[in-house]
């Protein structure tokens, strides 16, 4: 008999999670698994024995194509992190006992940072015990800090969303030729893949954002409304970007200034929120000048009506891959994404050791910013065009987009 798999998904979710899962499950069904399962709400529901049989819930290809096209995660979701197998192995004997009693003999994991950590822990934890149970992760984050990888699977939708929105803000905040100031604040806690992306908004038809704020670059307040007031002197309304985790010299992040209590994760991420808040309330108590914030918030990883053609194919390619690898041996991987060329954009997958991937992020290039730190150059959008490129339509009935999801 063969053996069956399991899946699960982590982390924030994206608009195009659902497609790697949907990779995944075609392909292990394919290749001939007993079952395929999912972990409801990862690891954590998991040890809780919360398991989906996805064989019986995903029963033709309109599902599938449904899946596709549904944003966040279809099993759920968690920020459970493991602990260290040398210090409490108690957690893993009981994870181990659970897959063996569900006969697993492959084990996906669909997620950025967390969850590459939990794949590590899981595939060590498996060589030490001699199981031959085959660990493999599948990249998902919004926020691209994946190394090893070119991109990761749901940037390019996010990045498309970001730049369609600056666009149409920037529209609207000139309609009335008086001074206004618009800050954004767009997700990133320690790399500026997303923020970046609102230089995106440049074009013919379109003066573009008037600056953007990376974590890459030490932030100082005073610099920044000295630069706002330089800025209206040539243009009265004026549009920035900044990311939700610009940090000042002294490491501490900007949004910690307004002094509010900030929830802690398993993870120790502290929760990130108010930075364009205090920054517009900065600049109107120096400033003469009307001002507003606008938190992006969640609408970044779940507009689905939004999507990349690009991005929802790679994803439900890297799903594929990762099956494909674990049903020829490999195990302690993710599935990378290799650009080949850019024009014609042309990409393929490869796997790396998970290794190369836990616990590590991947910023943004400070070659690709420009010397006054208030702009991308040319080299980050030849990037980032090829990822937002064409559209999949989600299924309307009725006037509404369609979902699938586990009642």
């Amino acid at each position: 008999m063969a053996k069956n798999a399991i899946v699960g998904q982590s982390g924030g979710p994206t608009s195009v999670i659902n497609a790697s899962l949907a990779g995944v499950f075609q392909a292990c069904e394919r290749r001939g698994a007993g079952r395929v399962y999912g972990m409801a709400h990862g690891v954590q529901g998991l040890l809780e024995e919360k398991i989906v049989d996805l064989s019986a819930t995903l029963t033709s290809q309109l599902d599938i194509e449904l899946l596709k096209r549904t944003p966040s995660s279809y099993l759920g979701s968690c920020r459970y992190k493991l602990p260290d197998p040398a210090e409490d192995t108690a957690v893993y004997e009981r994870l181990f006992a659970i897959l063996k009693k569900l006969d697993i003999g492959y084990f996906f994991y669909i997620g950025g940072n967390d969850s590459m950590d939990t794949i590590c822990k899981l595939s060590d934890y498996a060589k030490t015990v001699g199981s031959d149970i085959r660990f493999m992760g599948v990249p998902k984050t919004i926020d691209n800090d994946l190394m090893v990888t070119d991109h990761t699977p749901g940037y390019g939708s996010a990045a498309k969303y970001i730049g369609v929105v600056m666009k149409e803000l920037i529209r609207d905040a000139t309609v009335y030729g008086t001074k206004y100031v618009t800050i954004v604040e767009i997700m990133g806690r320690n790399a500026g893949w997303l923020t970046a992306a609102a230089a995106l908004a440049r074009g013919e038809d379109s003066e573009g954002v008037d600056m953007i704020c990376l974590p890459e670059v030490p932030f100082n307040v005073d610099n920044f409304i000295a630069k706002v007031e330089r800025m209206q002197k040539e243009r009265a309304s004026i549009v920035i970007a900044v990311s939700e985790g610009v940090k000042l010299h002294d490491g501490r992040y900007v949004c910690e200034l307004a002094d509010d209590a900030r929830f802690v994760d398993a993870f120790g991420h502290k929760s990130l929120t108010g930075t364009a808040r205090y920054l517009a309330n900065q600049v109107a108590a120096h400033l003469d000048t009307k001002t507003r914030s606008i938190e992006l918030s969640t609408l970044q990883r779940c507009a689905a009506h939004m999507t990349s053609r690009t991005d929802i194919t790679e994803a439900f390619q890297v799903g594929g891959a990762a099956a494909k690898a674990a049903f020829e041996g490999h195990t302690g991987e993710m599935i990378a994404l290799k650009r080949l060329s850019n024009d014609p954009y042309q990409c393929t997958t490869e796997p790396h050791d998970i290794h190369e991937v836990a616990n590590f992020e991947k910023k943004v290039p400070l070659e690709w910013v420009n010397a006054d730190h208030t702009d991308m150059l040319p080299a980050f959008i030849n990037y980032a065009s090829p990822l937002i490129q064409a559209e999949l339509t989600p299924v309307f009935i009725n006037g509404l987009p369609r979902h699938i999801y586990i009642p």
